[in-house]
C-alpha cells in the first residue's frame, strides 16, 4: 500500500432505497425502512472508494470493527449518499470516519477499523478454514 498519502483519502457512495433494501424485506424488522446492513454496505462501499488508488493489485481490505450511530430512518425511494475519510494507518488497520446523509440530513455515522490483506493468502486461509469445519461437522 501507498501509505504516506492514504490518510486523509475520502471516498463516496450512493444508493436509492428499493423495496428489496427494507428490514421488511429482509426480516430485520417489521417495517419498510433502510434495512442497518445496507447503512454498513454502503459505508464499507464509500472505505473501498477513498483507498482504491493506494493499494497494490494483490491488496485488500477486510473489516475489522464497527460503530454505528443511527440518526433518522429512511425510506423507499430516498437517495441517500455515504462518505468516509480514512483519518488514521497503522500496522495494516485503517481507520476511517463514515457518514450517510439523505441530503443535508445525517442518517447514519460510523467509526470502521478495516485490515489490510494479502488477497492470496487472506482467500487460502479462508478456504482452509472452511475445509477444517467441514471435517470437524462430519
Amino acid at each position: 500500500m501507498q501509505s504516506e498519502s492514504v490518510v486523509g483519502a475520502v471516498g463516496i457512495s450512493q444508493m436509492v432505497v428499493r423495496p428489496g433494501d427494507t428490514s421488511l424485506a429482509h426480516g430485520s424488522g417489521d417495517m419498510p425502512i433502510l434495512s442497518n446492513s445496507f447503512l454498513l454496505t454502503l459505508m464499507e462501499s464509500a472505505c473501498n472508494s477513498a483507498i482504491a488508488e493506494f493499494l497494490d493489485n494483490s491488496e485488500s481490505t477486510t473489516l475489522l470493527e464497527f460503530k454505528l450511530e443511527l440518526h433518522q430512518a429512511v425510506g423507499i425511494g430516498t437517495e441517500i449518499q455515504g462518505s468516509a475519510t480514512c483519518v488514521a494507518f497503522e500496522e495494516n488497520e485503517l481507520t476511517f470516519v463514515c457518514e450517510i446523509h439523505d441530503g443535508p440530513r445525517l442518517v447514519a455515522a460510523s467509526v470502521m477499523r478495516r485490515n489490510l490483506v494479502e488477497r492470496v493468502s487472506f482467500l487460502a486461509r479462508t478456504a482452509a478454514l472452511a475445509l477444517m469445519s467441514q471435517q470437524e461437522s462430519e
